[in-house]
């Protein structure tokens, strides 16, 4: 595992009342350094917007438990899919997301630096993140919580560590 996280550009849309128009959106360049330096972070990681356990459980676990997280000395609260910010963007409004801030990693270059891009081809997805949460201060990553069976098409989808309680949990207690 690395000791901190990978250094790279999202590609992230942001809401932009001068757009003017049906999508008033613009595209903003975020660096590691935007997200992590200087700041205490929980970022928790999936395979992709819009699938059920990503849907059902781990985005609305995060976003249920936001308040109670950031009262543990957090900054700011991430999730991070291999998918376009368009697709974030949709899935967090489709769900309701009120807290978590949405990461796009289209291109999969922070979940390749961090070793945990994987291949779904068996699900038609490409390659997407392996599901794992972590927290990170100042760039240096002090706790991942990785789900077990890390390998190419996993026939599975393990969701046992990476959910917002293990992690919430870990804070209170560390």
């Amino acid at each position: 595992m690395a000791s901190t996280v990978p250094n790279v550009v999202f590609k992230t849309r942001v809401r932009d009342e001068s757009v003017g128009g049906d999508n008033p959106f613009r595209w903003q360049d975020v660096t590691t350094d935007d997200v992590f330096a200087g700041k205490k972070i929980v970022l928790f990681a999936l395979p992709g917007a819009f699938t059920p356990t990503c849907s059902s459980a781990h985005l609305p676990g995060y976003d249920a438990r936001y308040s109670e997280i950031i009262d543990q000395g957090v900054d700011e609260v991430y999730c991070l899919g291999v998918n376009d910010a368009f697709t974030m963007y949709q899935w967090a409004k489709h769900l309701g997301i009120k807290h978590v801030k949405m990461l796009p990693d289209g291109n999969g270059d922070f979940t390749r630096g961090m070793d945990m891009l994987v291949k779904k081809e068996n699900l038609g997805f490409g390659c997407r993140s392996w599901r794992y949460s972590m927290l990170v201060d100042d760039k240096k990553i002090i706790k991942l919580f990785c789900e077990e069976g890390k390998t190419d098409n996993c026939p599975d989808d393990p969701f046992t560590v990476s959910d917002a309680d293990t992690m919430l949990d870990y804070l209170k207690h560390h």
